[in-house]
């Protein structure tokens, strides 16, 4: 088992211990975190026991999960929190309305981070979930986000191989860039086929103030003539988020 480099600070392996945890996992072993995160099986058992101690861990029947209080503290000043709150009565107008899965998404350096999401009972496949993640370049509010990030982050997509889900994925500089044009100038992305060859993606930008895209509002629907009919209530949903964003609260004195 590897250990950690000389010099590491306590702070920076409780770090790693915490983000072993992936979004599918309810629970992990002590022997499961030490390996993913590369930590000697006896410095995670140390660390675990002070994050359990801490309530930023907590013991199951085989091993440990995230805490309550570690949740409690990142809800607490998190920009996410006051943007999900923002969208969630668009969200739910939207979902009602067009009866398909309705996302709320942000990016996170060369990824986008899913933060909110309203499923339906439609047999489309959606491969995006709650505090999941997905390649720039792949999804449909990866696609928008990208668009409006500076372009040294697309600089930084194209370095690298762009993974294909399906024969529609964008995988070359070239596509990409075509596609990023096209979003800015037609304020949507569109993606049929890109990660499931049976559903579309369709995004927009979600702008708060200064006009700053600070999010991408995204369906999951069929692959099918429809799709593109669905962009106009898409984009009114964004534009009401966006004012509720830009709109001054009130002083809570």
């Amino acid at each position: 088992m590897p250990r950690v480099s000389t010099g590491e600070s306590v702070i920076a392996r409780s770090i790693r211990v915490v983000e072993a945890f992936g979004v599918d996992d309810k629970e992990l072993t002590v022997g499961e975190i030490a390996r993913r995160s590369g930590l000697h099986v006896a410095t995670a058992s140390r660390l675990i026991e002070e994050l359990v101690r801490a309530h930023w861990l907590e013991r199951t029947d085989h091993g440990v999960r995230i805490g309550v209080r570690l949740w409690e503290v990142a809800s607490r000043a998190s920009p996410a929190v006051g943007l999900r709150a923002a969208a969630m009565p668009f969200m739910q107008d939207l979902h009602h309305v067009i009866g398909n899965d309705v996302q709320l998404a942000v990016r996170e350096g060369t990824e986008v981070l899913f933060l909110e999401r309203l499923t339906s009972p439609s047999p489309v496949v959606n491969y995006s979930r709650i505090a999941g993640r997905l390649p720039l370049h792949a999804s449909s509010s990866g696609l928008v986000l990208l668009a409006h990030a500076d372009p040294s982050v697309t600089d930084e997509v194209t370095s690298q191989p762009m993974k294909a889900y399906t024969d529609k994925t964008i995988t070359t500089a070239p596509q990409l860039r075509t596609a990023l044009a096209h979003i800015r100038r037609e304020g949507y992305a569109l993606c049929a086929g890109h990660i499931f060859p049976t559903t579309t993606g369709i995004s927009v930008p979600i702008r708060g103030r200064g006009d700053q895209v600070v999010a991408a509002l995204g369906l999951i629907v069929p692959n099918d003539d429809a799709a593109f009919g669905r962009i106009p209530a898409l984009k009114a949903a964004a534009r009401g988020i966006g004012r509720v964003m830009s709109t001054p609260q009130p002083s809570s004195r």
